[in-house]
């Protein structure tokens, strides 16, 4: 029972769980359509004679669902990588639903009661969803345009007695919706009743919107980081708020850094030029150097949650320190290493929220085992030589 617990304390288990909730959304919203498709089509695929016989099953309203279901499945996957602009589209999309729902009354009212849940969970662990990425974003950019083409198409295709020339192909189709989202507007295909001429403003307004929203999303993360940074393969952007930043490339700063953002924690590293290496690609690392007053702005550290130093030399400890006091915000901790017990004093006089003497955890370990005495909570007490107050 305490290890299901502790799993549920772990702050990745809540984000596959909306994963999984946003997945099941998608689900509930495709499967009457899906069962409908299944349904009529082995029964009458060999009666269609155009594309509008063989969409004519279909409700107006079964085409944007789908699509509102299927993209819900994708954003799903984009979910468990914590991507930000995945979360939003997500609550976007689950609340349009909601909306559709209670305005054409056609919905499970158990499921309009699941997708706010859905939300509320989305929202209350918004800051999980921290990651900006070029990549991310291309991917997101290029599945919106793929899912507005479909949408388009299978709409024209549904609708093609409502234009002027018929749309019965499925190649007119596909360059009617290209020329409504480009907003060129060639005129050779004109929608003639006031459901088509509908459906093409969606068409031409999503488009807009698609294409803006895809250009100033990969613009501004290009803007935000540095050519080097790009060239190099740094293409993460992080929110750094109410975060970690650890100082140092020591083996500790790397386990300690590695295990916070597994378990789920935002996590910046400061470290020397060249050191990055030593960190995994996914990891936010600010290189310079970490008791510098601009390295450290540039790391957040005024909107950090801890400052901890972690270098292999207690002198630079010391200055970490010091310069974090300067320019932290008020609720931000400190914690230093020190990698030298007669250091100890010293460390003190610079007056970090917490010190850390592994030396002094290392021997109290190893004379409690000798003695077969039980290892508790009390270790504490030596692993941090001024405990930090929660």
């Amino acid at each position: 029972m305490i290890g299901v617990l502790k799993v549920f304390k772990k702050p990745i288990i809540y984000v596959y769980l909306i994963s999984i909730m946003v997945a099941h959304n998608g689900y509930l919203i495709i499967y009457p359509v899906v069962q409908k498709i299944l349904k009529i089509i082995p029964n009458t695929i060999y009666d269609f004679h155009s594309w509008s016989d063989a969409l004519s099953f279909l409700e107006i309203i079964d085409i944007p669902e789908f699509i509102v279901g299927f993209s819900l499945f994708f954003m799903s996957f984009m979910l468990t990588i914590r991507n930000r602009i995945a979360w939003f589209i997500s609550i976007s999309l689950l609340f349009f639903m909601v909306l559709f729902n209670l305005i054409m009354k056609n919905g499970n009212e158990l499921n309009n009661i699941y997708e706010v849940i859905s939300i509320l969970f989305l929202a209350t662990f918004w800051r999980q969803f921290y990651r900006y990425s070029i990549g991310g974003i291309s991917i997101l950019s290029s599945f919106s345009i793929l899912s507005l083409v479909v949408y388009g198409t299978l709409g024209v295709l549904y609708l093609g007695s409502q234009f002027n020339p018929k749309i019965e192909d499925l190649y007119s189709a596909f360059y009617f919706v290209i020329v409504c989202m480009s907003t060129v507007g060639f005129g050779d295909i004109v929608p003639c009743t006031p459901t088509s001429r509908l459906f093409t403003v969606t068409l031409i307004i999503f488009g807009i919107t698609i294409f803006t929203a895809s250009v100033a999303s990969i613009a501004g993360t290009l803007i935000r980081h540095n050519v080097h940074r790009i060239l190099t393969g740094g293409f993460s952007y992080v929110v750094r708020n109410n975060h970690y930043i650890i100082a140092g490339s020591s083996s500790l700063a790397q386990s300690v850094s590695k295990n916070l953002a597994d378990g789920g924690a935002v996590v910046t590293v400061v470290c020397y030029p060249d050191h990055k290496k030593l960190f995994p690609d996914y990891m936010d690392v600010v290189e310079g150097d970490p008791s510098a007053i601009d390295t450290l702005k540039q790391a957040g550290a005024d909107k950090a949650k801890y400052i901890i130093s972690l270098m292999d030399n207690d002198a630079d400890n010391a200055f970490v320190i010091l310069t974090s006091k300067e320019i932290s915000g008020e609720k931000t901790k400190t914690i230093s290493l020190v990698n030298e017990s007669q250091n100890m004093n010293k460390i003190k006089h610079v007056h970090p929220d917490g010190v850390l003497s592994l030396q002094q955890l290392g021997s109290e370990i190893l004379v409690r085992a000798l003695k077969g005495e039980k290892i508790d909570d009390h270790v504490i007490d030596i692993f941090f030589v001024n405990p930090v107050k929660k």
